[in-house]
């Protein structure tokens, strides 16, 4: 079962940080690689069980499901229930920390998942490099402009 762990420091409070990403429907308003999502059966965003469905820039459709979310932990947890990618038993784990050395935030996003072996590291290192990483960049970008 591979493992992908991406970090990153966000030159912004945590506060800041978890106010533009808590939104469980909100991917196209952070990450460039989302172009547009819908929480399916009307369900709130931060509800555990919600599920959303989303397009990406390349026109390929998933579907998520939130199954755990915390305001004081600054965490939010989700599953993949739908993706063209070859994988199955996805769990991601998205947590920020507070830097109390300035007024920074640290980003880890995490995910384990099954994948044939001969896919395995081309996944891993696509999720790691394009959603995650790439999710990291556009936060930084942002808080650069908006202080």
């Amino acid at each position: 079962m591979p493992t992908v762990t991406v970090s990153s420091v966000i030159d912004a409070p945590i506060e800041k940080v978890w106010a533009r990403i808590r939104d469980f429907n909100g991917l196209p308003s952070w990450h460039p690689r989302m172009v547009k999502s819908e929480i399916e059966d009307g369900r709130p965003a931060d509800e555990i069980g919600c599920v959303r469905k989303f397009e990406l820039i390349s026109g390929a459709t998933l579907r998520e499901k939130l199954t755990a979310f915390s305001d004081a932990e600054h965490s939010v947890s989700y599953s993949i229930l739908e993706t063209p990618q070859p994988i199955s038993n996805h769990t991601a784990t998205l947590t920020l920390k507070r830097v109390t050395d300035g007024e920074r935030t640290y980003a880890e996003w995490t995910a384990t998942f099954d994948a044939p072996a001969a896919e395995a590291d081309k996944v891993a290192e696509g999720m790691g490099t394009n959603v995650f990483q790439g999710g990291f960049n556009a936060l930084k970008t942002h808080f650069a402009e908006n202080p």
